[in-house]
Protein backbone atom coordinates (compact mmCIF):
# COMPACT_ATOMS: atom_id res chain seq x y z
CA UNK A 1 0.00 0.00 0.00
CA UNK A 2 1.28 3.45 -0.85
CA UNK A 3 2.59 5.53 2.09
CA UNK A 4 0.67 8.59 0.48
CA UNK A 5 -2.53 7.25 1.55
CA UNK A 6 -3.29 8.80 5.25
CA UNK A 7 -4.86 7.09 7.84
CA UNK A 8 -7.60 9.26 8.13
CA UNK A 9 -8.85 8.89 4.55
CA UNK A 10 -9.03 5.22 5.03
CA UNK A 11 -11.47 5.57 7.80
CA UNK A 12 -13.13 8.69 6.13
CA UNK A 13 -17.06 8.04 5.27
CA UNK A 14 -17.24 5.48 8.17
CA UNK A 15 -19.65 5.80 11.03
CA UNK A 16 -18.85 5.64 14.38
CA UNK A 17 -19.02 2.22 14.65
CA UNK A 18 -17.67 1.04 11.54
CA UNK A 19 -14.70 2.75 12.37
CA UNK A 20 -14.35 1.14 15.91
CA UNK A 21 -14.28 -2.55 13.92
CA UNK A 22 -12.09 -0.55 11.47
CA UNK A 23 -9.45 0.91 13.98
CA UNK A 24 -9.48 -1.47 17.06
CA UNK A 25 -5.95 -2.90 17.82
CA UNK A 26 -4.76 -6.31 16.71
CA UNK A 27 -6.11 -9.58 18.40
CA UNK A 28 -9.57 -10.96 18.37
CA UNK A 29 -12.07 -8.46 16.98
CA UNK A 30 -15.54 -9.92 16.61
CA UNK A 31 -17.68 -7.49 14.52
CA UNK A 32 -21.78 -8.23 14.99
CA UNK A 33 -22.93 -6.95 12.04
CA UNK A 34 -26.81 -6.78 10.78
CA UNK A 35 -28.28 -6.98 7.28
CA UNK A 36 -27.34 -3.26 5.20
CA UNK A 37 -25.36 -2.46 7.95
CA UNK A 38 -22.24 -2.24 5.65
CA UNK A 39 -19.85 -5.02 6.89
CA UNK A 40 -17.70 -5.50 4.06
CA UNK A 41 -17.06 -1.96 4.26
CA UNK A 42 -16.31 -2.37 7.28
CA UNK A 43 -13.54 -5.08 7.50
CA UNK A 44 -12.18 -4.18 3.97
CA UNK A 45 -11.45 -0.52 5.43
CA UNK A 46 -10.04 -2.31 8.73
CA UNK A 47 -7.75 -4.87 6.11
CA UNK A 48 -6.23 -1.43 5.09
CA UNK A 49 -5.93 0.42 8.01
CA UNK A 50 -3.52 -2.37 9.45
CA UNK A 51 -1.63 -2.88 6.47
CA UNK A 52 -1.04 1.22 6.46
CA UNK A 53 -0.38 1.41 10.34
CA UNK A 54 2.33 -0.98 9.92
CA UNK A 55 0.56 -3.74 11.63
CA UNK A 56 0.66 -6.41 9.13
CA UNK A 57 2.33 -6.80 5.96
CA UNK A 58 -0.44 -6.62 2.78
CA UNK A 59 0.37 -10.53 1.78
CA UNK A 60 0.39 -11.61 5.82
CA UNK A 61 -3.89 -10.96 5.43
CA UNK A 62 -6.22 -13.94 4.69
CA UNK A 63 -9.35 -13.52 4.19
CA UNK A 64 -12.15 -16.09 3.49
CA UNK A 65 -15.61 -15.79 2.84
CA UNK A 66 -18.52 -17.97 1.48
CA UNK A 67 -18.83 -17.28 -2.64
CA UNK A 68 -16.64 -16.34 -5.05
CA UNK A 69 -18.96 -13.08 -5.64
CA UNK A 70 -18.13 -11.94 -2.07
CA UNK A 71 -14.29 -12.70 -2.10
CA UNK A 72 -14.08 -10.76 -5.61
CA UNK A 73 -16.60 -7.99 -4.18
CA UNK A 74 -13.85 -7.90 -1.08
CA UNK A 75 -10.60 -8.26 -3.40
CA UNK A 76 -11.85 -5.09 -5.59
CA UNK A 77 -12.39 -2.96 -2.60
CA UNK A 78 -9.20 -3.53 -1.36
CA UNK A 79 -7.57 -2.55 -4.58
CA UNK A 80 -9.23 0.54 -4.27
CA UNK A 81 -8.21 1.21 -1.17
CA UNK A 82 -4.17 0.40 -2.32
CA UNK A 83 -4.30 -3.26 -0.83
CA UNK A 84 -2.94 -5.15 -3.78
CA UNK A 85 -1.24 -8.41 -1.88
CA UNK A 86 -3.71 -9.09 0.54
CA UNK A 87 -5.55 -12.75 -0.02
CA UNK A 88 -9.57 -13.08 -0.19
CA UNK A 89 -10.47 -15.88 -1.30
CA UNK A 90 -13.61 -18.59 -0.43
CA UNK A 91 -12.49 -21.26 2.28
CA UNK A 92 -12.58 -23.89 -0.61
CA UNK A 93 -10.24 -22.03 -3.14
CA UNK A 94 -7.59 -20.89 -0.08
CA UNK A 95 -7.43 -24.19 1.09
CA UNK A 96 -6.89 -25.16 -2.53
CA UNK A 97 -4.17 -23.15 -3.43
CA UNK A 98 -2.64 -24.34 -0.11
CA UNK A 99 -3.20 -28.07 -1.01
CA UNK A 100 -1.77 -28.11 -4.47
CA UNK A 101 1.38 -25.91 -3.12
CA UNK A 102 2.01 -28.47 -0.32
CA UNK A 103 0.80 -31.77 -1.76
CA UNK A 104 4.19 -33.25 -3.76
CA UNK A 105 5.95 -32.30 -0.66
CA UNK A 106 4.14 -33.91 2.31
CA UNK A 107 2.14 -36.63 0.03
CA UNK A 108 4.05 -36.74 -2.87
CA UNK A 109 3.15 -36.82 -6.91
CA UNK A 110 0.88 -34.61 -8.42
CA UNK A 111 -1.84 -33.24 -6.48
CA UNK A 112 -5.25 -35.50 -7.35
CA UNK A 113 -7.92 -32.90 -9.08
CA UNK A 114 -11.58 -32.46 -8.20
CA UNK A 115 -13.77 -34.81 -8.77
CA UNK A 116 -16.05 -34.29 -12.19
CA UNK A 117 -18.93 -35.12 -10.68
CA UNK A 118 -19.85 -35.85 -7.00
CA UNK A 119 -23.78 -36.85 -8.00
CA UNK A 120 -22.05 -39.39 -10.30
CA UNK A 121 -19.65 -40.91 -8.09
CA UNK A 122 -22.88 -41.31 -5.43
CA UNK A 123 -24.56 -43.00 -7.47
CA UNK A 124 -22.34 -45.53 -8.01
CA UNK A 125 -21.72 -45.63 -4.50
CA UNK A 126 -25.44 -46.43 -4.09
CA UNK A 127 -25.65 -49.22 -7.14
CA UNK A 128 -22.34 -50.74 -5.57
CA UNK A 129 -24.18 -51.38 -1.74
CA UNK A 130 -27.98 -51.85 -3.06
CA UNK A 131 -29.79 -48.72 -2.17
CA UNK A 132 -32.05 -46.55 -4.26
CA UNK A 133 -30.47 -44.89 -7.57
CA UNK A 134 -33.52 -42.61 -7.90
CA UNK A 135 -32.08 -39.15 -8.46
CA UNK A 136 -34.09 -37.64 -5.89
CA UNK A 137 -32.51 -40.73 -3.11
CA UNK A 138 -28.45 -40.05 -4.78
CA UNK A 139 -29.32 -36.01 -4.27
CA UNK A 140 -30.47 -36.94 -0.28
CA UNK A 141 -27.73 -39.66 -0.28
CA UNK A 142 -24.91 -37.11 -1.21
CA UNK A 143 -25.98 -33.81 0.73
CA UNK A 144 -25.96 -36.24 3.93
CA UNK A 145 -22.86 -37.61 3.51
CA UNK A 146 -21.23 -33.75 2.58
CA UNK A 147 -23.05 -32.75 6.08
CA UNK A 148 -21.85 -35.67 7.94
CA UNK A 149 -17.69 -34.46 6.51
CA UNK A 150 -18.51 -30.95 6.95
CA UNK A 151 -19.49 -32.10 10.78
CA UNK A 152 -16.31 -34.00 11.34
CA UNK A 153 -18.73 -37.02 11.40
CA UNK A 154 -16.60 -40.25 10.06
CA UNK A 155 -18.53 -43.09 8.47
CA UNK A 156 -18.43 -45.48 11.31
CA UNK A 157 -19.57 -42.98 13.80
CA UNK A 158 -22.52 -41.97 11.38
CA UNK A 159 -25.59 -44.08 12.30
CA UNK A 160 -25.14 -42.89 16.25
CA UNK A 161 -24.87 -39.08 14.93
CA UNK A 162 -27.84 -39.25 12.80
CA UNK A 163 -29.83 -41.08 15.63
CA UNK A 164 -29.00 -38.12 18.39
CA UNK A 165 -29.57 -35.63 15.75
CA UNK A 166 -32.76 -36.52 14.39
CA UNK A 167 -31.65 -36.84 11.09
CA UNK A 168 -34.20 -37.29 8.71
CA UNK A 169 -32.96 -39.11 5.47
CA UNK A 170 -34.40 -41.23 2.75
CA UNK A 171 -32.44 -44.36 3.22
CA UNK A 172 -32.03 -45.93 6.73
CA UNK A 173 -29.01 -44.60 8.91
CA UNK A 174 -26.82 -48.02 8.56
CA UNK A 175 -27.61 -47.93 4.63
CA UNK A 176 -25.93 -44.60 4.51
CA UNK A 177 -23.14 -45.33 6.35
CA UNK A 178 -22.31 -48.09 3.57
CA UNK A 179 -23.10 -45.41 0.67
CA UNK A 180 -20.70 -43.24 2.46
CA UNK A 181 -18.16 -45.79 2.97
CA UNK A 182 -18.23 -47.09 -0.98
CA UNK A 183 -18.25 -43.39 -2.06
CA UNK A 184 -15.00 -42.78 -0.35
CA UNK A 185 -13.45 -46.08 -1.71
CA UNK A 186 -14.49 -44.79 -5.15
CA UNK A 187 -13.28 -41.39 -4.91
CA UNK A 188 -9.86 -43.09 -3.56
CA UNK A 189 -9.61 -45.52 -6.79
CA UNK A 190 -10.06 -42.81 -8.78
CA UNK A 191 -7.68 -40.74 -6.76
CA UNK A 192 -10.26 -37.92 -6.99
CA UNK A 193 -11.59 -35.29 -4.54
CA UNK A 194 -14.40 -33.10 -3.37
CA UNK A 195 -14.88 -30.21 -1.50
CA UNK A 196 -14.45 -31.14 2.05
CA UNK A 197 -11.39 -33.25 1.31
CA UNK A 198 -10.15 -30.20 -0.07
CA UNK A 199 -10.55 -28.48 4.24
CA UNK A 200 -10.37 -31.85 5.36
CA UNK A 201 -6.65 -32.58 3.78
CA UNK A 202 -5.13 -28.98 4.21
CA UNK A 203 -6.35 -29.34 8.08
CA UNK A 204 -4.41 -32.61 8.53
CA UNK A 205 -1.26 -31.41 6.31
CA UNK A 206 -1.18 -28.46 8.90
CA UNK A 207 -1.96 -30.48 11.58
CA UNK A 208 0.24 -32.75 11.14
CA UNK A 209 3.48 -31.57 9.23
CA UNK A 210 5.31 -29.26 12.10
CA UNK A 211 7.24 -27.21 8.87
CA UNK A 212 4.27 -27.13 6.97
CA UNK A 213 2.58 -25.50 10.15
CA UNK A 214 6.09 -23.01 10.60
CA UNK A 215 5.57 -22.32 6.62
CA UNK A 216 2.45 -21.10 6.04
CA UNK A 217 1.75 -19.40 9.63
CA UNK A 218 4.80 -17.56 8.75
CA UNK A 219 3.38 -16.78 5.41
CA UNK A 220 0.06 -15.43 6.96
CA UNK A 221 -0.23 -13.28 9.98
CA UNK A 222 -3.43 -12.38 10.08
CA UNK A 223 -7.28 -13.91 9.09
CA UNK A 224 -10.74 -12.16 8.85
CA UNK A 225 -13.39 -14.27 8.38
CA UNK A 226 -16.88 -13.05 6.60
CA UNK A 227 -20.38 -14.86 7.31
CA UNK A 228 -19.01 -16.22 9.98
CA UNK A 229 -22.35 -17.33 11.79
CA UNK A 230 -22.34 -19.89 8.77
CA UNK A 231 -19.01 -21.80 9.27
CA UNK A 232 -19.66 -25.69 9.67
CA UNK A 233 -17.06 -27.66 12.34
CA UNK A 234 -14.70 -28.68 8.95
CA UNK A 235 -14.27 -25.25 8.06
CA UNK A 236 -13.50 -23.97 11.95
CA UNK A 237 -11.00 -26.98 12.66
CA UNK A 238 -9.03 -25.85 8.86
CA UNK A 239 -9.09 -22.24 10.37
CA UNK A 240 -7.98 -23.32 13.98
CA UNK A 241 -5.13 -25.00 11.81
CA UNK A 242 -4.51 -21.80 10.32
CA UNK A 243 -4.19 -19.90 13.73
CA UNK A 244 -2.30 -21.99 15.77
CA UNK A 245 -1.87 -20.21 19.05
CA UNK A 246 -2.69 -16.99 17.52
CA UNK A 247 -5.08 -14.58 17.87
CA UNK A 248 -5.06 -12.31 15.38
CA UNK A 249 -8.38 -12.83 13.85
CA UNK A 250 -11.73 -10.60 13.09
CA UNK A 251 -14.80 -12.30 12.70
CA UNK A 252 -18.13 -10.82 11.13
CA UNK A 253 -21.31 -12.17 11.19
CA UNK A 254 -25.08 -11.94 12.44
CA UNK A 255 -26.51 -15.11 14.52
CA UNK A 256 -29.76 -14.22 12.98
CA UNK A 257 -28.48 -14.75 9.29
CA UNK A 258 -27.59 -18.82 9.32
CA UNK A 259 -28.56 -19.96 6.26
CA UNK A 260 -26.06 -23.15 5.75
CA UNK A 261 -27.42 -24.76 8.69
CA UNK A 262 -28.35 -27.70 6.32
CA UNK A 263 -24.81 -27.94 5.64
CA UNK A 264 -23.72 -28.51 9.29
CA UNK A 265 -23.00 -24.47 9.85
CA UNK A 266 -23.85 -23.49 13.53
CA UNK A 267 -23.88 -19.84 14.76
CA UNK A 268 -21.87 -21.24 18.26
CA UNK A 269 -18.58 -20.22 17.31
CA UNK A 270 -19.68 -16.99 16.86
CA UNK A 271 -22.01 -16.65 19.98
CA UNK A 272 -18.73 -18.30 21.97
CA UNK A 273 -15.87 -16.01 20.27
CA UNK A 274 -15.68 -14.21 23.82
CA UNK A 275 -15.61 -16.83 26.01
CA UNK A 276 -12.87 -18.36 23.52
CA UNK A 277 -11.28 -15.20 23.71
CA UNK A 278 -11.80 -12.70 26.41
CA UNK A 279 -9.96 -9.94 25.94
CA UNK A 280 -11.80 -9.81 22.31
CA UNK A 281 -12.55 -6.63 20.66
CA UNK A 282 -16.92 -6.46 20.10
CA UNK A 283 -18.45 -3.69 17.75
CA UNK A 284 -22.03 -3.88 17.01
CA UNK A 285 -22.88 -2.46 13.94
CA UNK A 286 -26.73 -1.57 13.99
CA UNK A 287 -27.17 0.97 11.36
CA UNK A 288 -29.11 -0.46 8.67
CA UNK A 289 -27.89 1.19 5.14
CA UNK A 290 -30.22 -0.86 2.72
CA UNK A 291 -33.75 -0.39 3.84
CA UNK A 292 -36.31 1.81 4.62
CA UNK A 293 -37.10 2.53 8.37
CA UNK A 294 -40.37 0.90 8.41
CA UNK A 295 -38.68 -1.95 6.45
CA UNK A 296 -36.22 -2.37 9.15
CA UNK A 297 -38.82 -2.06 12.63
CA UNK A 298 -40.86 -5.29 11.09
CA UNK A 299 -37.77 -6.72 10.55
CA UNK A 300 -36.85 -6.29 13.81
CA UNK A 301 -40.57 -7.15 14.91
CA UNK A 302 -40.32 -10.38 13.30
CA UNK A 303 -36.84 -11.46 14.26
CA UNK A 304 -37.64 -10.55 17.88
CA UNK A 305 -40.61 -13.04 18.08
CA UNK A 306 -39.05 -15.89 16.38
CA UNK A 307 -38.26 -18.75 18.52
CA UNK A 308 -35.33 -20.44 18.86
CA UNK A 309 -33.37 -17.45 18.56
CA UNK A 310 -29.96 -17.97 19.38
CA UNK A 311 -28.94 -15.97 23.46
CA UNK A 312 -26.78 -12.69 23.08
CA UNK A 313 -27.86 -12.87 19.41
CA UNK A 314 -30.22 -9.74 19.09
CA UNK A 315 -28.86 -6.85 17.35
CA UNK A 316 -31.57 -3.46 17.09
CA UNK A 317 -31.47 -1.80 13.36
CA UNK A 318 -32.14 1.50 13.06
CA UNK A 319 -32.98 2.37 9.29
CA UNK A 320 -31.00 5.15 8.33
CA UNK A 321 -32.86 5.88 4.69
CA UNK A 322 -35.96 8.43 4.12
CA UNK A 323 -38.88 7.03 5.15
CA UNK A 324 -41.17 4.82 2.92
CA UNK A 325 -44.61 2.94 2.93
CA UNK A 326 -45.52 0.70 5.34
CA UNK A 327 -44.47 -3.08 4.52
CA UNK A 328 -47.41 -5.44 4.54
CA UNK A 329 -46.75 -8.63 6.35
CA UNK A 330 -48.62 -12.13 6.27
CA UNK A 331 -48.23 -15.36 7.49
CA UNK A 332 -49.10 -18.79 6.16
CA UNK A 333 -49.10 -22.12 7.76
CA UNK A 334 -47.39 -24.29 5.25
CA UNK A 335 -45.35 -23.65 1.53
CA UNK A 336 -48.81 -24.83 -0.10
CA UNK A 337 -50.93 -22.08 1.42
CA UNK A 338 -48.57 -19.44 0.61
CA UNK A 339 -48.23 -20.29 -3.01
Amino acid sequence: MGTDTPTADILAGLDPEQRAAASAPRGPVCVLAGAGTGKTRTITHRIAHLVRTGHVAAGQVLAVTFTNRAAGEMRSRLRALGVEAAQARTFHAAALRQLQYFWPRVIGGRPWPLAESVFRLAGRAAQRVGASTEIEVVRDLLSEIEWAKSSLIGIDDYPAAAARLHRDTSEPAERVRDVYRAYEALKNDQEVLDFADLLLHTTGVIEDDRAVADEFRDRYRCFVVDEYQDVTPLQHRLLDAWLGERDDLTVVGDANQTIYSFGGASPAPLLDFTRRFPDATVVRLERDYRSTPQVVSLANRVIGAARNRPAGSRLRLTGQRPDGPEPRFAEYDDEQAEA
